[in-house]
C-alpha cells in the first residue's frame, strides 16, 4: 500500500511521481514521452485539483476545459489520464476508475506530406555540389541527408548518433529509437561515403558522431539546416523538414515494392497499425497491383 502524505499537494506528487517511474522502467518510456505525460496531469490538477481524489462530475469538468484543443491534443491528454487512474487503482491509490467521464476524440492519423523523386533529386544534386568544395558544414549536410532519406531515421535518433554506431565492416548503423529499443539499420554505400568524407573532418569533440559545442547537433539546428538547403535548391522550405524525409523513405521504398513487415522494422515501429498509414499514401501502386495481378483481371484481359 503506498504511503499517504497528509498534504493533499504531496500525495498528488506522490502518486505521478510513482506513475512515470513505471512508464520508465515497465514500458520503456521516453524522456520526451515523460515530460509530456507530467505535463498533461499537472495541467489537468490544475483544473481540478487532487487527481487521488477527484470524482466522475467533477472529471466530466474537463470536456468544457479542453473544448478548444485539437482531436489528437486531446485524444493524447485523454490517454494519458486514463492511464494514470489506471494505474491509481492498481496501485490501490484509488479504488475506482473515473476515466469514463473522460471526454473523447474521434481522430484520423493524417496523411503524411511527401516529397516527389524529383524534389528528393533537387536536394541531393544541390548538397552533392555544394560538397564538392570539401567544406566541413556541405560534407555534414550531404551525410545527415544520405542518412534521413537513405535510412529514414527519426531526427532525434540521427543527430544523437554516437561514433560507434557508425558502420566498419558491415553496412548497418546501431539505432537506438523510442523506448531505448535499439534496431540495426541498413546504410547505402552512398551513405557510407559520405559519412567516410564526414569523419575525415569531422573535428575531434566528443562521443557523438555529428558534435556541437560539446554535445550533439540539435534537432532544431537540423530543421533550420534542411530548410535553408530546400531554398538554395529551389523548393518550398515548408515543404521539407527530417520527418518529411523520413516519410519520404518509407513510401519510396512502398513504391518499389517493398513489404510492409521489413517498412515496418526499417522504420523501428512498434506497431504495424503505425505503418500501415503508408498503404494509403501509396494507394494508386496498390490499386494498381490489384488490376495487374489479381486473377480475375488477368481473366477479363483474356477475355
Amino acid at each position: 500500500m503506498p504511503p499517504k502524505p497528509s498534504h493533499g499537494a504531496r500525495l498528488i506528487g506522490a502518486a505521478v511521481d510513482s506513475f512515470l517511474s513505471m512508464l520508465a522502467a515497465e514500458r520503456g518510456a521516453a524522456a520526451n514521452t515523460l515530460a509530456a505525460y507530467r505535463r498533461d496531469l499537472e495541467a489537468a490538477e490544475e483544473v481540478l485539483g487532487d487527481l487521488v481524489t477527484v470524482d466522475r462530475e467533477s472529471l466530466a469538468r474537463l470536456g468544457k476545459a479542453w473544448s478548444g484543443l485539437a482531436p489528437s491534443s486531446l485524444a493524447r491528454k485523454s490517454s494519458c489520464l486514463r492511464q494514470f487512474f489506471g494505474f491509481l487503482v492498481d496501485e490501490r491509490w484509488r479504488v475506482d476508475d473515473p476515466s469514463a467521464a473522460l471526454p473523447r476524440a474521434v481522430t484520423r492519423r493524417p496523411l503524411p506530406r511527401i516529397l516527389t523523386h524529383a524534389e528528393v533529386d533537387s536536394l541531393f544534386v544541390q548538397a552533392e555540389t555544394e560538397a564538392d568544395g570539401n567544406r566541413p558544414e556541405a560534407i555534414r549536410m550531404l551525410a545527415l541527408l544520405e542518412l534521413l532519406y537513405g535510412s529514414g531515421l527519426r531526427a532525434t535518433e540521427l543527430v544523437s548518433l554516437p561514433l560507434s554506431a557508425v558502420p566498419r565492416d558491415a553496412p548497418f548503423l546501431t539505432v537506438t529509437g523510442k523506448g531505448g529499443q535499439a534496431r540495426m539499420v541498413p546504410v547505402s554505400q552512398r551513405a557510407v561515403q559520405a559519412l567516410n568524407r564526414w569523419l575525415a573532418l569531422r573535428p575531434d569533440d566528443g562521443k557523438y558522431l555529428f558534435p556541437s559545442r560539446g554535445k550533439h547537433l540539435s534537432r532544431i539546428r537540423l530543421f533550420q539546416m534542411l530548410k535553408e538547403l530546400a531554398i538554395r535548391a529551389g523548393l518550398a522550405p515548408e515543404k521539407v523538414s527530417p520527418h518529411v524525409l523520413r516519410h519520404a523513405f518509407a513510401t519510396h521504398l512502398l513504391e518499389g515494392g517493398a513489404d510492409l513487415r521489413v517498412l515496418q522494422t526499417l522504420l523501428g515501429h512498434a506497431d504495424i497499425a503505425t505503418t500501415q498509414i503508408y498503404t494509403h499514401v501509396d494507394s494508386a501502386r496498390l490499386v494498381a497491383l490489384v488490376n495487374e495481378r489479381h486473377p480475375l483481371a488477368r481473366k477479363a484481359h483474356a477475355d
